[in-house]
Order: C-alpha cells, then structure tokens, then sequence
C-alpha cells in the first residue's frame, strides 16, 4: 500500500485526501459564517453574541486548535493514525451539531473547543498519512494533490452552507456534523496504517517536549509565554480591561527579569534555569510571522460584517439576474416573511410612538440580507406613520407592497464573495508559485504583505463608494497576498530547517498561526466594536490592519538584514578557524 515507487501513492494517499476534503467542508461551512452567526440576533435565529465576546471566540479558539497538533501529533505516533482519526470524528460529529443547539457564550465556547480538539487530532495524523505515502521523487506532487483538496474544501463548504442557511441557521451545523459522520465510512473501511509509522511509535511525550525545547527554548520561556497569553485571553473575554492585563504583562515580564538575575545556566529544576531561547532566528521569523496571519485572518473574521454592515452588493445581484432568478435567489436570498414580519413590527413600534433610530434600523435590517440607505428608511417610517394615523393594522396589499419594495435592497451573502478567495487559490496558486519561483522567499513574504495591505488600503480609498465590485477587487488582492506569502512563508521555514529536524521545524510553524489567530479575533472584535460601529468610522479599522501589514512588512525586511549579517559573521568564524 505504501509503495516506494514513483508511479502511485498508495491506497491511503487518496483514503485520506477524501477525508480531508469532507473536514475542510464541515469546517470551512460553519467558519465561513462564523462572524455573521455569531453576531445574528437570537431572534432571527443567532446567538446573538457582542463583536467583543465573538473576537475572542475566534481568537482563543482556533489558537489552542493550531496549538494542540505539537501534542496530538506525537500522540498519534504512539497509538495509531486509524485510532487517532477515529477519536476525532467521534469528537467532532456530535459538537458540529451541539454547536447549533446552544446559545449563550459559554456553552457555545466549550463546545466550539471540542470542535477544536477533534480538528487539532485530525490535521496532523491526516499530514503524517501524506508524508508515509509519499518518497522524495513524489512528495511536492503529493502535496500539492493535498493543498488542492484543501482548498476544494474550502471552497465548496462555504457555498453549501450558504444554500442551508437559506433553510436555516441549524441547517449549516447538521450540515457540517453530515460531513464528518461521512467520514467514518473510509476510515472504518478503506484506511490502514502506514506501515513506515511503526518505526516511530516509541517515542514518548517527554522526548516529544525535549525535542520542542531544542528549537524553541527552555520551560522558563514556556512559563513567560504561556502567562502572558493567559492574560491577554483573559482581556479578550473581558475579565480585564485591556489596558489591565497589558500592565500585568509588564509586571510579570519584569518579574522574569528579576528571577533570571538569580536563575542559573544549568540548574536541577527548570523553574531554576535561566530563560533559554534556542534558535533565536527562528523564534524572531515565527514573531514576526504571526503579522501576516494577524490580517490574513481579517478575511474570516471581519471582513464578512463589514460585507454584511456597510457594503451594498446590489450592482453584484444586478450581475447576477444576468443568469436568471435562480442565481439571485441561490446567492443573494431573502425570507419574504422575515422582511414582512419586520415592516409589521416597524409599523407596531411607530404605533407606540417608539422613538426610531434610522442608523440602528439600518444594521437591524441587514441581517435580513437587506441593505436600505437611511433615507429611504425615512420616507419608510414617514408612510408607515401616516397609516398609522388613519388606521390600527397594515392590510396584507400594503405589507406586500412594501416587502416587494425592499427586495429592490436584497444583497449578495458574505460567504459567497468571500468564497472568491478559495476560488482564486485553486485557479491561480499554480501560476503564481511558477512565477515567484526565480525570487528569494524573504522578498516574496514582504511583497504578500504589500498587496494585503494595499488591499485595506482601497477599501479607506473608496469609502464613499462602497458597492460590490470593490469589495470582490479587495477580496481577490487579499487572495493574491495570501497566495505569495503562505507558501513561500512554508518554503522559508523548510530552507533553514536542519534536515533531521525538518518536520518538526514545520510543527512549529503552526505556533506562528495559532498567535495570529488570537491577535487577529481579539483585534477584530475590538476594532469593528469600537471604531467600525462605536464611532462609525471603519475606516479607522482598516488603517489599523494597513499598519500592522506595514510594520510586519518592515519587520521581515530588518530580519532578512539580520540573517545576513549573522550569515556573514558565520562565513568570516569559519574562514578564521581555517
């Protein structure tokens, strides 16, 4: 099954493609819309969540997600892929759908963490089978098939979970939970294990963290990071202020440099040792790196409720009659009677003489996948009061009329504009790779964080032109970015690696995710709650995320100074000992 021929994988090289591309599809349906379901009101079917408790949902979250593989990885070695697999499928079947049932934060945050350790048990025994499948004649191919099912997942899922929650919003988790129930039939039936894993099930947890030390740094380095992210979650779910948890970094910090000045190069005790980094070039590389995904991630996080909130989508749903209703009512659907059932609610609040904000209204009403300027919400309210004057109800000619009247504003889905993304990755990552192959990776990195950012940028420039096509040309930029610096970030990681510690030194590389996840959740939730609604000014938003896209890119260009430098000195120690 795992031969060492060039001709073919294996039977378990395409058992566990098919499998991740049904997890890619529960995952990518509910994460496409994770955003806009965590901010949905509990009443049109939501949880109603605040930007704030949703950014730290989606930072603290997918940070342990990627986190957790250095762990599961190993544990995977010992017991078996086939058992691994089979644990995570058992997990994560039944938390997508519990994940549907509950709606306050905390039980909704413990069963999204399930979610998590089933997906953080799968990804890297799902990696490992394409790594024993696959020999060095073969591997870039192997790979390659597999990013493409990544991404075919990725694709797919968010247009499948569009058309469910058409249906409804439970319809999406009982969709996702479907996928991953599918996968039980190639695991149990078709998948064994690699019989080069074997070799490596003797290695033990202890050997496991040994080993992580040699790259990373000591325990004390571990206890520093660990505290200071403790505290920054415990901001993010607003049990400290911000300003709070960053003075008790400080504090903490400054307690490390004290017991560093009485620690001792090798003592018996870690908590003794003085703090160790091991390989500080990598350890700046990861830092620097958590940037990138830091507004990469804006993608997922953000840029949805900005779709949702403030972009009108209605020159896209022109596009789209081109091809018939049936496009408009597959990507840019509306419940009829929700939208009745809101002018009739309107109508009862005008009754009561309720004060109507036209600015709230406005982002009330999106959630119905409507977008109406306030003004035509003023003429809106104007008619309705002078029916209100004349009469106790709305007739159902009048609720009709006015229904019709606001599909005129009916708006594009966020998932599926955002699916773009994915689309252009499958298309386009090919040629993309062939044409940056000539340039050094360091240049390439910073050349994908440019277009990022010049991607916010044009979002701040057409502020007061905010249609459809500009968010596809800001999404398709953002596409671009990605494509030049994720791959090329991998590629970097690979060219320092000693070669017997490659494949841990690509374990690592995931630390640099997991902190952009948990900076890019907890900026989000800050930054939309505060700047783009508190204020009104998304801009300002934006201009966040173009200057940490800046101030990484200047970071990797002072890093690739530094690696030169440290080279040369090399260069120079070696010819003077010769």
């Amino acid at each position: 099954m795992y031969s060492n021929n060039t001709s073919g994988f294996g039977k378990s090289f395409y058992v566990a493609n098919l499998m991740e591309i049904f997890e890619r599809l529960a995952w990518y349906g509910f994460f496409a819309v994770s955003s806009i379901y965590m901010t949905t009101p509990k009443t049109q079917g939501g949880v109603g969540f605040s930007d704030i408790e949703r950014g730290a949902i989606q930072g603290i979250i997918p940070f342990f997600l990627y986190l957790l593989p250095v762990l599961t990885g190993a544990l995977g070695d010992r017991v078996g892929y086939r058992k691994m697999f089979i644990t995570s499928f058992a997990i994560m079947a039944p938390s997508y759908f519990l994940l549907g049932q509950v709606k306050e934060f905390w039980p909704f945050f413990i069963v999204l963490s399930f979610v998590a350790l089933g997906a953080s048990c799968f990804k890297p025994v799902v990696v490992g089978t394409i790594a024993h499948s696959t020999n060095d004649s073969n591997r870039g191919l192997g790979f390659g098939i597999f990013y493409t099912m990544v991404n075919i997942g990725g694709f797919l899922g968010p247009l499948m979970a569009g058309a469910m929650r058409a249906i409804s919003w439970d319809a999406v988790f009982m969709m996702s939970a479907a996928w991953v129930l599918l996968n039980f039939v190639p695991v149990l039936f078709f998948y064994k294990d690699p019989p080069s894993l074997q070799k490596i099930k003797g290695k033990s947890l202890k050997e496991t963290i040994n080993e992580a030390q040699s790259v990373l740094g000591n325990g004390r380095l571990a206890l520093i990071l660990f505290v200071s992210i403790v505290l920054l979650m415990c901001a993010g779910v607003e049990w400290l202020t911000y300003p709070q948890a960053f003075v008790a970094i400080a504090l903490w910090l400054i307690l490390n440099l004290v017991w560093n000045f009485f620690s001792k190069e090798n003592a018996t005790s870690w908590w003794q040792e003085k703090v160790k980094v091991s390989n500080p070039k990598f350890a700046i590389y990861l830092a620097i790196l958590t940037g990138f995904w830091t507004v990469y991630n804006q993608l997922f996080y953000t840029v949805p409720l900005f779709i949702r909130d403030f972009v009108d989508t209605k020159d896209l749903v022109q596009f789209l009659s081109l091809f018939g209703q049936g496009a408009v009512d597959f990507f840019a659907f509306v419940d009829e009677e929700k939208i009745s059932a809101a002018i009739v609610a309107l109508f009862n609040d005008i009754k009561l003489n309720n004060a109507i904000e036209f600015e709230t209204l406005r982002l009330e009403w999106v959630h119905l996948k409507v977008n109406v300027p306030t003004n035509e919400l003023a003429n809106l309210v104007t008619e309705l009061r002078l029916i209100a004057n004349n009469t106790d109800e709305l007739n159902s000619t009048q609720v009709q009329n006015y229904t019709a009247n606001l599909l005129a504003y009916r708006q594009v889905n966020p998932e599926y504009l955002i699916n773009l993304d994915f689309a252009a990755i499958v298309i386009l990552q090919i040629c993309v790779s062939l044409l940056c192959q000539r340039f050094k990776s360091i240049y390439v990195l910073i050349a994908g964080l440019i277009v990022i950012a010049s991607a916010f940028l044009f979002l701040i420039g057409a502020q007061n032109k905010m249609v459809g096509w500009v968010i596809t040309i800001v999404i398709l930029l953002i596409a671009l970015g990605e494509m030049l610096t994720s791959p090329k970030s991998q590629e970097y990681v690979a060219s320092i690696a000693p070669k017997e510690q490659a494949a841990l030194y690509m374990g690592y590389y995931f630390v640099s995710m997991a902190l952009g996840f948990l900076c890019a959740g907890f900026l989000s939730g800050w930054s939309y709650a505060n700047l783009a609604i508190g204020m009104n000014k998304p801009e300002l938003m934006w201009l966040l995320f173009v200057a940490i896209a800046g101030v990484t890119s200047i970071a990797l260009w002072c890093f690739n100074i530094y690696s030169k430098n440290i080279a040369a000195e090399q260069v120079v120690a070696i010819r003077d000992n010769t």
